[in-house]
């Protein structure tokens, strides 16, 4: 066990002007705190946040860190107060030390909702001050060090909490080596088998290329000296759970794994960088599609380095890393070699912190720091509607390497890998992502859900009257995106909802003689404990507050009055859609006779919302030519004699019933039960042999059904066909249309309405 000099001697080392005093007075207290307890090992139980401390020297944190780590547990595990730590060591370290308490007592892996409610009580405590997180992190890494002396499920549990929130965390905040540690401490007690399997190969690749990595380096030495570069050149076996990961998810075995080695090569300056990469691709030859620049586009933990993948000596595939020292520190230690987790955090972010704490976002959009971008992504997905949405959301950014897009004007845009343009509409402002309705990708107009590449510059096209199809969700990866969509959604929804009340209100009222009055439904939304007068609207529109009620309490002249406006049914819920010869049943519709004029927003306004299920054969319901699927935007016209005729809303047709009133039909689907529906796309393509083929292909790859087809015009070049497609949904749909614009024989692929 390290004694007290010694740890006082290591932060003397890089700090001189460290508080000796402070150092001593916590080792001191902390070891009598202790005092007979003892650890899982057997060992003193103060050698854990003493161990805990020296891994913080090694990251060369100030002397309150190093205090801080001295003194985690005291709270927790002895009989020492909050108070008791101020007043030793006063209210900085008394609120590290309070931080890393509550932190401690989370169970993170727990069931679901819990576990994301105490994740979110996590992130928040480690936005406060970024040293919190820094001494978890130590904590974390010693007690993976020493797991085998807890019980298999304690050590099973640890370890999936390191996996699925620790080492993403160390990775955030740029700690490479401390990630790695973790994730192999994890990978082995979560997978032994797997890990004794790739330690062994590894060991046989060690003695059947013994002496390799130190023939590469040299080699690479030698040519950067010749060529009167100062540089260090070192080379490392990659990482356990770093080869199993990449196994894993290219779906390949160990012996196709060539570039088990890595080599780093360590300059002075950026622009020694760039002639180390000259020199070794005009040595040995490059191996296709291996080549990262992270010096001009660093990745969002402020990672920089040159990547690239050459043949190098005995036509070994050799994995290089170019940077300067300044990089490597970054890259080595992260955050924790900044001087920003020492700095006073200014007033207003720790307002911003108080508001997050409330659910309201908080405003850390200038600090471009890896702790600042964490602190915007807590502000941003502190919005979730439920801790499940929050802990989704958070592991998505977590997890998800980067591509790097551009906008016209060359703003960089760093998004997780697998991202669309509605994800880089939403990194832009949430306005872009709001109004977006399409995007154009170097150029050239592309489906909304297209996966962007690195170096894609993005061009989003916005409108203020849009309406984002709910479905839009799931074509978003960043939390970010889908909590504004669903925001926006229920936002969306509340506003229908509230107009409809306001409606069936306003009916009510005029059937008596009453005018409506908004000033009225603002005092009866006091009274019923709403928040506004569109939420008590949106209550009687949902049908959670009787109309009855508001009606008394608006105009109570006319409380004993029973009608509930003039034919007006509650809507309810029915059973499952079945297709009989292209006509769908629903039962127990809600009826609402609105004239335009009653209605007060003139011809062709929607009345209400009805849900699509059947059978039943009270009311039929046909879908119009052209067709419609779960995630459209739809509108019902009552046709006398037959039932309700659904159009997409993008349908010309509709114009033919300008006249009428539209009812606002929403889908009921049932998840379990999925059935197709029928849609049309016209397409493009080259007039070659196999080009029909190859589309067939491609919509029955995707799951998609061909009902019919048929050749509009054929060309010399070009051959225009209608397809007459089943499909599951619109997310369904889009990804049969994105497959085929994929195609080089494709030329154009839209949908048809008619």
């Amino acid at each position: 066990m390290m004694r007290q000099y010694e740890l006082v001697e290591r932060v003397l080392k890089y700090d001189p002007k460290a508080d000796e005093a402070l150092l001593n007075r916590a080792y001191v207290y902390a070891m009598k705190a202790h005092g007979n307890q003892k650890r899982a090992s057997g060992a003193p139980y103060f050698s854990h946040p003493l161990e805990v401390a020296a891994i913080l020297t090694d990251l060369k944190l100030d002397d309150a860190t190093i205090a801080t780590a001295l003194l985690h547990d005291t709270i927790e595990d002895t009989d020492a107060t909050r108070t008791e730590i101020d007043q030793m060591f006063g209210p900085e370290i008394g609120s590290l030390v309070d931080g890393l308490t509550k932190i401690k007592r989370l169970d993170l892996v727990s069931k679901k909702a819990e576990q994301a409610e105490n994740f979110r009580k996590l992130l928040i405590a480690i936005s406060s001050d970024i040293r919190v997180l820094l001494v978890k992190l130590a904590d974390r890494l010693h007690n993976m060090r020493t797991l085998e002396h807890m019980k298999p499920e304690s050590r099973k549990r640890n370890s999936e909490e390191t996996l699925d929130i620790y080492a993403p965390l160390a990775g955030l905040m740029g700690m490479q080596s401390l990630r790695e540690e973790l994730e192999d401490h994890a990978f082995r007690w979560l997978y032994p088998e797997a890990y004794q399997a790739v330690t062994e190969k590894l060991i046989e690749i060690r003695a059947r290329n013994r002496g390799l990595v130190e023939e590469i380096r040299q080699a690479l030495a030698r040519k950067l000296s010749d060529a009167g570069i100062k540089a260090e050149t070192s080379g490392r076996e990659k990482k356990p759970y770093s080869i199993w990961s990449k196994m894993e998810r290219q779906q390949i075995s160990l012996e196709q794994l060539s570039d088990i080695f890595a080599f780093r090569v360590t300059v002075d300056t950026i622009d020694d960088c760039y002639r180390v990469l000259g020199i070794i691709h005009t040595t040995w030859s490059t191996v296709p599609g291996r080549f990262k620049d992270y010096v001009s586009a660093p990745k969002r933990n402020n990672y920089q380095s040159i990547h690239t993948t050459v043949y190098g000596p005995r036509h070994q595939r050799v994995e290089l890393q170019i940077r300067t020292h300044a990089m490597h520190r970054v890259a080595e230690y992260g955050i924790a070699a900044h001087a920003l987790y020492k700095e006073q955090r200014p007033a207003a972010d720790k307002a911003a912190i108080d508001k997050g704490l409330n659910g309201v976002a908080a405003p850390f959009d200038k600090d471009d720091s890896p702790y600042g971008r964490l602190r915007v992504m807590i502000g941003t997905l502190l919005e979730a509607e439920n801790p499940e949405e929050f802990l989704e959301h958070t592991k998505l950014e977590l997890f998800h390497d980067q591509v790097f897009c551009f906008t016209p004007k060359g703003r960089l845009i760093a998004l997780p890998r697998g991202a669309t343009p509605l994800d880089f509409a939403y990194a832009v402002h949430t306005d872009i992502g709001n109004e977006a309705v399409a995007a154009f990708i170097n150029g050239r107009h592309v489906p909304i859900d297209t996966r962007l590449r690195n170096g894609d510059e993005v061009v989003i096209e916005t409108s203020k009257s849009h309406i984002r199809p709910m479905a839009w969700e799931a074509f978003a990866v960043t939390g970010r995106a889908r909590a504004a969509i669903r925001r926006a959604a229920r936002e969306a929804e509340k506003r229908r909802y509230a107009e409809l009340g306001r409606q069936l209100l306003a009916s009510t009222l005029a059937s008596a003689g009453i005018d409506y009055v908004e000033d009225k439904v603002k005092a009866a939304a006091v009274k019923f404990h709403a928040k506004s007068a569109d939420d008590l609207l949106a209550g009687i529109g949902r049908h959670e507050v009787p109309l009855q009620d508001v009606v008394a309490a608006v105009a109570p002249s006319i409380a004993s009055a029973t009608p509930v406006g003039d034919g007006y049914k509650p809507a309810r819920r029915f059973g499952r859609a079945q297709a009989q010869d292209g006509w769908f049943n629903i039962a127990k519709v809600m009826s609402l006779k609105f004239r335009a004029d009653e209605a007060g927003e003139g011809a062709g306004s929607a009345t209400a919302a009805v849900s699509i299920r059947g059978p039943n054969d009270e009311l039929p319901v046909l879908f119009e030519p052209g067709g419609a699927v779960p995630g459209d935007r739809i509108i019902g016209v009552m046709s006398p004699g037959e039932g309700i005729r659904i159009f997409q809303i993008h349908s010309p047709q509709l114009k033919e019933y300008e006249d009428q009133g539209w009812i606002d039909v929403t889908w009921d689907v049932d998840p379990d039960n999925p059935q197709r529906f029928p849609a049309r796309i016209s397409v493009t393509a080259v007039n070659a042999p196999g080009s029909l083929a190859e589309i067939a292909a491609v919509i029955g790859e995707t799951g998609g059904n061909i009902d019919n087809v048929k050749m509009v015009r054929k060309a010399a070049d070009f051959t225009d066909i209608h397809i007459e497609v089943e499909v599951f949904d619109l997310v369904h749909l889009n990804h049969i249309i994105g497959g085929l614009r994929a195609k080089p024989i494709v030329a154009k692929v839209e949908r048809l309405f008619e």
